[in-house]
């Protein structure tokens, strides 16, 4: 019986996969970020799929800051978990992923080019207490999914600023989230804080 589960738990898992968001090749980044130096507050998944992301955009990716080098700096970026639908004998059939992220980003002069941004994103999933196993897994997988995503609405608000300037990266928040996720833009963030996945 054991044998037979396990596939079915990792179905939903593999479906997430399978309908995540992947990077989409190369961004025209704006003037002055030819090289970047790129700080990413905990490091991970996020770290590590934006610094590939620029490399795919023929950006340099330095190790350290200097003259010339382009500053994109995310000192937050928080997971946390919300309650969304109890059933009528009080548990909870469904959550919601929240992904909270605070960026900003100079050029290579020094110029800030995106002030302190925050951008918040969430996927829903549903809770059965009886597959434990199986919703973390699934819930993994929609946070690095969430992580593809984040990606994709950094690097969509710095080809704002190279199309159009400044004051369109801050309109291009509110439609820079891909279809998948739902994204709102804060002009004053507030860390979202981190709660234990259930």
């Amino acid at each position: 019986m054991n044998r037979l589960l396990k596939p079915l738990l990792l179905l939903p898992v593999l479906a997430l996969v399978a309908c995540g968001f992947h990077l989409r090749g190369s961004t025209a980044l704006p003037k002055g970020m030819e090289r970047v130096h790129l700080t990413v507050g905990g490091g991970g998944d996020l770290q590590r799929k934006i610094a590939r992301a620029l490399l795919a955009s023929n950006v340099k990716v330095e190790k350290e800051s200097g003259t010339g080098i382009a500053e994109l700096h995310v000192p937050i970026q928080t997971f946390s978990i919300q309650t969304l639908t109890v059933n009528g004998v009080a548990q909870v059939t469904e959550y919601a992923v929240h992904y909270h992220v605070l960026f900003n980003a100079q050029d290579g002069t020094g110029k800030t080019i995106i002030p302190g941004e925050s951008i918040d994103m969430q996927r829903s999933y549903s809770y059965d207490a009886s597959q434990v196993i199986g919703t973390q897994a699934q819930v993994e997988a929609i946070q690095g999914s969430l992580v593809d995503d984040m990606v994709q609405a950094i690097l969509f608000r710095l080809q704002a600023v190279r199309k159009n300037g400044e004051e369109a990266a801050v309109k291009a928040a509110g439609t820079a989230a891909p279809a998948s996720a739902a994204s709102t833009m804060n002009s004053s963030p507030q860390a979202i804080p981190s709660t234990t996945i259930p």
